[in-house]
């Protein structure tokens, strides 16, 4: 995998990637913050060495470099899953790619269904702890120790002092910013209302299909991670409604420009 990397790395460099500050992982529905940035390069997942290639028809699959709040960033315009077919080795190849690249920081997104019945649809929530429900680890493979520590520390995986300046941003701006803990499964499908009970029971305010293997990555590279849900639906086991991706997609779009104005403060104050 070192070879692999270096050679996604080389070859991005020799078409105009320079040295990024930042990384930002896109989720579903949420690429109206490359209006903001001043884009300098880019590349479709497809022709970048060993890359993955993204599946999921509302995820662009791009990768691109450019200027966002007067700092250098790379943003993943479309991520990957586990329930696309992928390992998880094979879904955290790219934040591999973007730390060797120079990031320090990694911001991530992503759409997922509220369990707190206090939160909604259309609203947002800061990360603060995840349960990790997709069945392995992006670390469980030989040689790992030759990348970094294998037993990583995951007693705060999200990073303090960058989630305090988010709360803080989103307070100054009145955006209205829940706090709790992200769950992943595997998917595609949605949960049943049985599973919906269990994810509350558990301890889990919202659900989802990704963030969470990037995150122990970012751990595992030592680089400095924060992420932001955005709530697409709400998973009430009591009065569940049937999914409806265009309801998401809408959704997602609602709640966009707060995540966009929070992130984009966010780096320039970094």
């Amino acid at each position: 995998m070192i070879h692999q990397i270096e050679e996604a790395v080389d070859f991005l460099r020799g078409r105009g990637f320079g040295t990024p500050e930042v990384g930002i992982i896109l989720g579903t529905g949420l690429g109206k913050i490359l209006e903001s940035v001043e884009v300098e390069a880019e590349m479709s997942y497809n022709h970048i060495p060993y890359f993955p290639t993204a599946t999921v028809e509302f995820h662009t699959g791009k990768l691109i470099y450019g200027s966002l709040s007067g700092k250098k960033v790379v943003l993943m315009q479309g991520r990957f899953h586990v329930y696309e077919g992928y390992s998880l080795q094979d879904v955290t190849f790219p934040v591999r790619v973007m730390h060797k690249l120079g990031v320090k920081r990694l911001l991530v997104s992503n759409a997922s269904g509220a369990l707190d019945p206090d939160f909604r649809k259309g609203e947002i929530m800061l990360i603060d702890d995840h349960i990790n429900l997709q069945g392995g680890s992006p670390l469980a493979f030989k040689g790992v120790e030759k990348m970094g520590e294998r037993f990583v520390d995951m007693s705060e995986p999200y990073d303090r002092e960058m989630n305090d300046l988010i709360e803080k941003i989103a307070s100054e701006k009145n955006i209205t910013l829940h706090k709790g803990v992200y769950a992943a499964v595997v998917g595609p499908q949605l949960e049943t209302r049985a599973e919906y009970r269990y994810l509350k029971i558990i301890g889990a305010d919202a659900i989802g299909m990704s963030t969470i293997p990037e995150v122990i990555v970012c751990n595992h590279l030592g680089l400095r991670v924060s992420a932001i849900s955005v709530l697409t639906d709400e998973c009430d086991p009591d009065h569940l409604q049937k999914v409806n991706i265009q309801e998401i997609l809408a959704m997602a779009a609602k709640a966009e420009p707060d995540m966009i104005a929070i992130f984009t403060e966010l780096i320039e104050k970094l």
